[in-house]
């Protein structure tokens, strides 16, 4: 964009990341490290019961005016949650329960002393009265006749039903190969490294309502809690400070939220809430939990010609602000083809209300589900027609020539080259020997597996995406603005928020990049909704794209005013200035940028008569084909698993990937790793399970599984470079696409162990008891 010379660019090269001096050293600030004179903190009391009508709320005789209800929040505006369209059920979610509780852990009231465990304390002491209610568990049965509803006036359980279509299924009818099958995924907890918190208080000085807290997208949250206090937004400042990773569950207005602000606003003095980890794992955001029944028709050699199937997602209890779970149905249905060649899709969506914590966004959203039922179903089609699965998905597969692709589901994928990247995992591990190491057999009577799975992944969708979802907020651009010092250093404000993903470095390089100055001259502030500017924040591999793209136009538009000046001080065209290595050069002369940002600040009378003082720029940014963007991979493992106790091991990972422009290849491969780990999580160990009364059974780290350091392999990746044709630098995201695609490899590599007994592993997580008995199944139907 700017004039700078190409060999001086910073981007794609592996830069450490600034923002991890201050975390090994201890000097982060989080919520947790928040302190305020006079601070006190919240503790809930929250249901027992899943389902129950509220009689009344016994607060403890002489502690009234700690315990605070619904009612004594004062006036609080609901907000709609969900698409814009009338065929959806929006319910208000209070922040306090006062006449029905539809999950446990739902919130009923908030005590408020000194210390937490005082706190704690009052809770204890306040008593609910309910009247119990049936409850509603099974995701597929709560659209049965005759079950309760959640909501009065409902005729069912859902809070939408939608179609998913395209082309003519009714075409392929009477295909010859017709396979159908059920896949789930079991709901999990997103279990970030640091809980969700917030510490709010009242400037008397500034006359505003400060909220620090843990969030995802402090100008959105800002809106919405604004809204739902009854607050002009310029009385209302929002600071989210470091944040211990979210993936989307720190990017919703929950009602701890609502009601520790409304405390700040009553009491005169600061107030804190930090979720310990039994609330996260009761009534945090949870995720995932999509039934699928799905049939494939084919030829007999192989050919995808439909997919036909009715999709359940389990939202729980309500649906929270702004976008709802309606797009978690509909983005797994979209994203079944996938990359393949499929014309004809039909499939019903059903997003249904239970007696648990509501769903949210996490990492990959409805793509690790979409992938692990159609990658699980290709495999099962190969074993149907006795082909080889990599050869099935060779004959599937989109091709480069076959870009642009429009899939039927409606999304348009960027170009690429979905077969090489196939081809690059089976060269990584080695087919033949691993196919030589089964027909050995091993000595401790484990079986050995390899598992394939193909995945697209969209980002940087803007304001026609979000539109066509009928969003009530359409996050469609990106806002940043560059300032340049008067020693030439550079402060860059942005509307996302970095929570481990690395943009504080990142950032820095595109802005280096188009300035011609080093990285660490560049400082990148974001979280604070009182000195940056509005952004929608950091979810949906997002950031690089838009953020990106904004911080590039900014600093390109500021790198021309530095030209201009500097072509006054020397004395030449601006047409031969150019910017690298920190100044600006016109044949052999050149003049530091430091002069140049000292003259422009500092001493006005040296500048051109047409240049006005300063070097700051502000621009905000949206790709022209605000559709999206694909990144893509093929990710294949080799497994070793007893048939006895159903214990996994994985012994080999690859990952083929293309997320067009790598502005710095060592964070793209630690985002892969990182994204790996979740989906080994998904795959083989998380699950928020609850009983038939609505109990939750995973109420702790010894319930809630979650993979450590032992078991994750060590990672082969090959990368592949497709520059997306329409963003600034080519730019796709890829912060979701490691976790898409392990659930399928894995369970495709269990499956291709067990191939001659016919063993199914259809439901996640396979935990050594669902691998077991899936093989005892198997052996018996083959006795």
């Amino acid at each position: 964009m700017s004039h700078h010379d190409e060999p001086d660019g910073w981007i794609g090269r592996s830069l450490l990341r600034k923002e991890d001096n201050r975390h090994l050293l201890g000097a982060s600030t989080f919520v947790g490290d928040i302190r305020m004179p006079g601070m006190q903190d919240i503790a809930f009391v929250r249901s027992g019961s899943a389902h129950a009508r509220v009689v009344d709320i016994e607060k403890p005789a002489g502690l009234e005016q700690r315990v605070y209800t619904l009612a004594d929040l004062g006036p609080i505006w609901s907000l709609d949650s969900g698409p814009e369209m009338a065929s959806f059920r929006s319910v208000p979610y209070p922040p306090l329960a006062s006449d029905r509780v539809r999950f446990v852990g739902q919130t009923v009231a908030a005590c408020m002393a000194p210390t937490r465990a005082e706190a704690e304390d009052i809770a204890q002491q306040v008593v609910l009265n309910v009247n119990e209610l049936p409850v509603v568990i099974d995701t597929v049965d709560s659209l049965k006749p005759g079950t309760g509803t959640l909501f009065d006036g409902w005729t069912d359980n859902a809070f939408v039903h939608a179609t998913i279509a395209g082309g003519d299924i009714a075409s392929v009818a009477g295909a010859p190969v017709q396979l159908r099958r059920q896949f789930k995924m079991n709901r999990q907890s997103v279990a970030p490294l640091e809980t969700r918190g917030i510490v709010a208080w009242w400037d008397y000085r500034l006359d505003e309502l400060v909220v620090y807290i843990s969030n995802q997208g402090p100008h959105v949250l800002r809106h919405g809690l604004a809204q739902t206090l009854g607050l002009p937004e310029h009385k209302l400042r929002v600071i989210a400070p470091d944040v211990g990773g979210g993936f989307g569950s720190k990017n919703r207005l929950m009602p701890e939220d609502i009601t520790v602000a409304a405390i700040a606003m009553k009491c005169g003095h600061p107030v804190r809430w930090i979720e310990d980890r039994r609330e996260h794992l009761i009534s945090g955001v949870q995720a995932r939990e999509h039934y699928y029944d799905l049939t494939l028709y084919a030829e007999r050699n192989g050919r995808i010609l439909g997919l036909k199937g009715e999709l359940f997602v389990d939202a729980g209890a309500y649906s929270l602000w702004p976008s709802g779970p309606f797009m978690e149905s509909s983005m797994a249905a979209r994203n079944l083809p996938g990359p393949y060649r499929i014309e004809h899709l039909h499939v019903e969506t059903h997003t249904v209300a239970t007696n648990k914590a509501p769903l949210g966004p996490y990492r990959g959203v409805a793509r690790p589900g979409a992938c692990f039922a159609i990658e699980r179903a290709i495999d099962e089609l190969a074993h149907e027609l006795g082909m080889d699965p990599v050869e099935l998905r060779r004959i599937n597969l989109v091709r480069a020539v076959d870009m642009p692709f429009e899939t039927i589901g409606g999304l348009s994928l960027d170009t690429g080259d979905y077969p090489v990247a196939l081809e690059a995992v089976v060269e990584m591990l080695d087919i033949p020997a691993v196919r030589a190491r089964q027909a050995r057999g091993e000595k401790d009577g484990r079986r050995i597996g390899i598992g394939f799975a193909v995945y697209t992944e969209q980002s940087g969708h803007g304001t026609i995406e979000w539109t066509k979802r009928k969003s009530r907020v359409v996050p469609g651009y990106e806002s940043a603005t560059v300032r340049m010092l008067p020693d030439g250093t550079v402060h860059i404000a942005v509307g996302i928020l970095n929570h481990g993903q690395g943009l504080e470095t990142t950032l820095a390089q595109v802005a280096a990049h188009e300035l011609g100055i080093d990285p660490s001259q560049i400082s990148i502030r974001h979280g604070d909704t009182g000195t940056t500017p509005f952004g929608f924040g950091t979810f949906a591999s997002r950031s690089m794209v838009f953020s990106g793209g904004a911080v590039a136009k900014a600093s390109a538009l500021l790198a021309d005013k530095v030209r201009r000046i500097g072509a006054h001080l020397l004395q030449a065209p601006l047409k031969a200035v150019t910017i690298s290595a920190g100044a600006a050069h016109a044949g052999r002369a050149s003049v530091p940028i430091g002069e140049i940002a000292r003259v422009a600040n500092i001493r006005p009378e040296m500048l051109p008569p047409d240049v006005s003082p300063g070097l700051e720029a502000t621009a905000t940014y949206e790709p022209p084909d605000s559709g999206g963007v694909y990144s893509y991979g093929v990710h294949a493992t080799v497994i070793a698993v007893d048939p006895e106790t159903g214990v996994v091991e994985l012994l080999q990972y690859a990952v083929a990937e293309d997320c067009g422009t790598m502005i710095n290849p060592m964070i793209v491969d630690g985002q892969i790793m990182g994204g790996v780990a979740q989906g080994i999580g998904t795959a083989l160990y998380e699950e928020s399970r609850y009983d038939e009364s609505g109990e939750p059974l995973a109420t702790t780290f010894g319930d809630y599984v979650m993979p450590c350091a032992p078991e994750i392999p060590s990672f082969q990746i090959k990368h592949f470079v497709t520059s997306a044709r329409n963003t600034l630098h080519g730019i796709k995201g890829m912060g979701e696409g490691g976790a898409i695609a392990p659930p399928a490899a894995i369970a495709n590599a269990l499956a291709d162990a067990f191939r001659d007994i016919g063993a199914a592993f259809n439901e996640t997580p396979l935990t050594p008891r669902r691998v077991s008995d899936a093989v005892a199944r198997a052996q018996g139907d083959a006795a």
